[in-house]
């Protein structure tokens, strides 16, 4: 049995789960039942066969809504790993840095394309971080203070999630000057990222080895799934950018988050109207059942 979740940004009704059914009918996906999650927000439509077949007959059918199929056994997870810049957080990180050197669209030029994947991803970080040597070290500190904002939805997912004894796993190719604190705000068990080069209290313009990048997300999500000691349809994967995408395949359910056209177009599932608590809608789980952090 597979489960089709209807995640509204605005509202949807009685009248939007019918056609929704419909279509699993016309589409030969053998729907059965429906159920509200939380009603008007969050629905199920549960069918028997076909699921790339209701995925394709679903998306896009009610306006603002996102659309997560997956098999109704392997819905709930057991390991959440995700990246930081876009995804858990609303900025890219080195972008804003850049910003307060004056180089903000310099960098920001190089940094979409590296995840719209159109440039290789650690030579696209070691140019970037190049154009900030010299900056202040105490500028990321500030940096962190007045740009780096949590994205809606984070903590609720993360703190659901470990409360239920889920293994979370931040894994950024950004800064552990930024992804160190921000899995502490929101809650994550550990992370994992690159570390800016200092010397005499300011950047030196490199980045220290190993690069953390698309190969690395996607060992960390297989060392969290033997950590947990569960297989990979237990573990949930997140991200926005195409150096997300080894491990957003991986994943029991990968999702593309707000993504880029490559990542979205690849991903088993995509969210772009609702918020990160959409995951947990994905899961069956309720407003009443979360948990705004820990």
């Amino acid at each position: 049995m597979f489960t089709a979740t209807l995640i509204a940004a605005d509202r949807i009704g009685a009248g939007d789960i019918s056609a929704a059914l419909d279509r699993l009918r016309a589409a030969g996906c053998a729907p059965a039942t429906s159920g509200w999650i939380d009603e008007g927000v969050a629905a199920d439509l549960f069918f028997g066969m076909a699921p790339d077949v209701a995925r394709g007959a679903l998306e896009g059918a009610v306006l603002r809504t996102d659309v997560i199929v997956q098999a109704v056994a392997t819905r709930m997870h057991r390991v959440l790993v995700a990246d930081m810049d876009s995804t858990m957080i609303t900025v890219e990180c080195i972008d804003e840095l850049a910003d307060y050197a004056g180089i903000k669209p310099e960098v920001a030029a190089i940094t979409e394309a590296a995840m719209r994947g159109e440039l290789d991803f650690e030579g696209a970080l070691d140019a970037r971080v190049a154009l900030l040597a010299g900056m202040d070290a105490g500028v990321v500190d500030r940096c962190l203070a007045e740009r780096v904002r949590i994205m809606p939805g984070a903590r609720a997912l993360v703190g659901t999630m470990r409360a239920r004894g889920a293994l979370c796993v931040l894994v950024s190719g950004g800064f552990t000057r930024f992804a160190e604190p921000v899995a502490a705000t929101i809650g994550f068990t550990r992370a994992v990222a690159n570390v800016l080069e200092e010397a005499d209290g300011r950047l030196t313009g490199r980045v220290l080895r190993p690069i953390v990048g698309a190969a690395t997300k996607e060992l960390e999500l297989e060392r969290a799934a033997a950590q947990a000691g569960v297989g990979m349809e237990a573990c949930l994967a997140v991200g926005d950018g195409a150096n997300d995408l080894p491990m957003i395949r991986r994943a029991g359910l990968g999702v593309a988050y707000r993504a880029k056209p490559v990542v979205a177009a690849a991903a088993g599932a995509k969210v772009e109207h609702g918020d990160l608590s959409a995951l947990l809608y994905a899961q069956g789980l309720a407003r009443a059942e979360w948990v705004d952090g820990l």
